[in-house]
């Protein structure tokens, strides 16, 4: 089953072809593929809203992902905007500003957003944990090298790319889509 993913993101797609290959989906990154990314409060709307305009101008089954880092203490911020704030602030931005507080509750979000006709479904999890007091190694991208999941003392950053996938908000929306694939029997024809 072959299935298309609208990312110009190569640690995203490298997690997902990892995820999805476990339910016999080779997928394929797509780079060159334009994608509207609306502003909003909701990843899902986000995601699927950047799916349809992908799969427009495509006209092939695909998913977009996206995700965002809230963060308790700031009120959920940075949110749908962490990509933004990543390129802006980064890390030790975000660490400004948590420099007082105590509270370092956060989480993690995903959407994987699936065209597939002729269902457009979306699938959306989270992982709970909180801020390191410092970035922590040299895996993983955005703000990974500031986050700790739940039960762990490393960051995702500290981590390799299947003890992320064992963990991570991206991996669970992925194996949702898997799960998704498979009680429909969506066979490579349907692809």
């Amino acid at each position: 089953m072959k299935l298309y993913f609208a990312t110009s993101n190569r640690h995203k797609y490298e997690e997902a072809r990892r995820v999805l290959s476990e339910y016999g989906v080779e997928l394929v990154q797509l780079t060159s593929v334009p994608k509207l990314e609306i502003q909003g409060e909701s990843l899902a709307d986000i995601a699927l809203n950047a799916a349809r305009t992908a799969y427009l101008r495509l006209g092939e089954p695909l998913i977009v992902e996206d995700a965002g880092l809230y963060i308790e203490a700031l009120k959920g911020f940075p949110g749908p905007y962490s990509s933004y704030v990543y390129k802006t602030l980064g890390c030790r931005g975000i660490l400004r500003l948590l420099e007082d507080e105590e509270r370092r509750e956060a989480y993690f979000e995903s959407a994987v957003a699936a065209i597939i006709p002729p269902y457009e479904e979306v699938f959306v999890a989270r992982v709970h944990g909180v801020i390191a007091a410092e970035p922590r190694g040299e895996g993983g991208f955005g703000f990974d090298p500031i986050f700790i999941p739940r039960g762990e003392a490393r960051t995702f950053a500290e981590m390799g790319v299947e003890e992320k996938n064992r963990l991570s908000h991206r991996a669970r929306a992925l194996r949702m889509l898997g799960e998704w694939l498979r009680s429909r029997k969506i066979k490579r024809a349907q692809l």
